[in-house]
């Protein structure tokens, strides 16, 4: 017999006789009186999904603090710079984490958007918006449940009441709980700012830094259908607008943009020129694009 076979056929007697002692145990434990195990009951032990990261945020003026959203695994926090992490978000109904955001102005306050923005092959949806007011400790549910996909928040930089959450939608129906939301009073009531179908949600948004009254979003307009899971399609609708009345009204950009298949995309301002705008973007003609005139055209 050789050295290889020799530990297969240990191994095989081994669970030979495993099982003939489970076997006989189970055996007896049928006869056994069901009140001398009624006290026990199951819990589950893990292991747990979190999946994959969509929402991350440092903390202004406090350098060792960060949060992180899990698509499936709530929200989790660092006071030492990523040494230690502790989850903050498991006493809430939903784990489903798409878009995080502090406060620039408190840092102690904090809006969560549930229901992953990574749309792929499998994937958590959320009820709204949550916020807290003491750096994790405590959540309070700010409504926008008929959301389900949550893909950004951006708040006021000086007016922490002031935020905007792009809604991407349900992924598998065509609904009006789409686009861009405006709230003035730190969550309590919410206005729909931009809306251009029941197709078409927002998954990105931007505010100027020297000029809140300015701001970028993008229109995104997929849906999984059951029988085509991997990855999202594109539908026409989609775009970049920008805002200069605070959400009032918007415009679309289209100067240098391309529009055959233009699907997800990311917008970034630069903060040492607000008039330089980079956006990234799903089309046939995709890529990073850039405006040096503050959206009004792009190469």
């Amino acid at each position: 017999m050789t050295r290889q076979i020799r530990p297969l056929v240990a191994a095989l007697c081994a669970a030979i006789a495993l099982f003939s002692t489970v076997r006989t145990s189970g055996q007896q434990a049928a006869s056994l009186d069901p009140s001398l195990y009624g006290g026990l009951h199951w819990r589950m032990i893990g292991p747990f999904r979190g999946g994959r990261v969509d929402a991350v945020s440092g903390v202004p003026g406090r350098p060792y603090e960060f949060y992180f959203g899990h698509v499936n695994g709530g929200v989790w926090k660092t006071i030492n710079a990523g040494r230690t992490w502790l989850p903050v978000f498991d006493g809430q109904p939903v784990a489903s984490i798409g878009a995080l955001a502090v406060a620039p102005s408190n840092p102690d306050i904090v809006y969560v958007g549930t229901g992953e923005s990574t749309l792929r092959d499998s994937n958590g949806y959320g009820n709204g918006v949550y916020k807290t007011t003491d750096a994790g400790k405590t959540w309070t549910h700010l409504g926008l449940d008929p959301t389900h996909h949550i893909g950004r928040i951006a708040v006021d930089p000086k007016n922490a009441d002031i935020a905007y959450v792009a809604a991407i939608g349900d992924l598998y129906a065509a609904k009006p709980d789409r686009g861009v939301y405006k709230t003035t009073d730190g969550g309590k009531t919410w206005t729909k700012s931009l809306f251009k179908d029941n197709n078409t949600g927002a998954v990105d948004l931007a505010i100027d830094p020297g000029n809140s009254r300015i701001v970028y979003a993008s229109l995104w307009a997929t849906r999984r259908t059951p029988w085509y899971t991997y990855a999202p399609s594109n539908s026409p609708g989609g775009g970049i607008y920008k805002s200069t009345d605070a959400g009032a009204t918007w415009t679309q950009l289209t100067s240098g943009l391309p529009t055959e298949g233009f699907g997800r995309s990311g917008i970034a301002i630069a903060p040492s020129n607000p008039r330089r705008v980079y956006a990234v973007i799903d089309a046939k003609e995709g890529g990073l694009y850039r405006s040096d005139d503050a959206g009004a055209t792009w190469t």
